[in-house]
């Protein structure tokens, strides 16, 4: 016969607190992963922002190209950025352009009448970034 012998002073040591220490360990993980997802937001309305702007400078170029083209070839001319103040259809282009962009600065069109060749550049300024968007339109009439 086997006789099992109990030890009276010795009990399990208590585990107190681990609990609330793995709840904390938890929070926190779970703390990072929000402020990831938030940084990610974040970073995704920036970028389309940028390219919402891109698409909206794309369309401002592509609407003096067919002012320009539907004006007679007398008026290239007008479509430059010394002459576009005082010339109707390009002002009313550029006080769009300065309204659809933010910051927007004064269009830089540079007319090469002779080459039948139209360089256009549209800058503005988004938060502290500068950007600029170029298109140059050359046809033979």
């Amino acid at each position: 016969m086997n006789t099992m012998t109990f030890q009276q002073g010795r009990r399990r040591p208590r585990q107190r607190g681990i609990a609330l220490i793995e709840a904390m360990i938890g929070v926190l993980i779970f703390a990072f992963g929000v402020l990831g997802l938030i940084g990610l937001q974040a970073a995704m309305t920036r970028a389309q922002t940028n390219a919402k702007f891109r698409a909206d400078a794309a369309n401002l170029a592509s609407d003096l190209v067919a002012l320009i083209q539907t004006d007679s070839l007398a008026n290239m001319k007008q479509y430059s950025k010394a002459s576009c103040g005082s010339y109707p259809r390009c002002k009313e282009w550029r006080t769009k352009v300065k309204s659809v962009l933010p910051a927007a600065e004064d269009p830089d069109v540079a007319v090469d009448a002779g080459a039948s060749k139209v360089d256009i550049t549209i800058s503005w300024q988004q938060g502290s970034d500068k950007n600029q968007y170029q298109t140059v339109l050359v046809w033979q009439p």
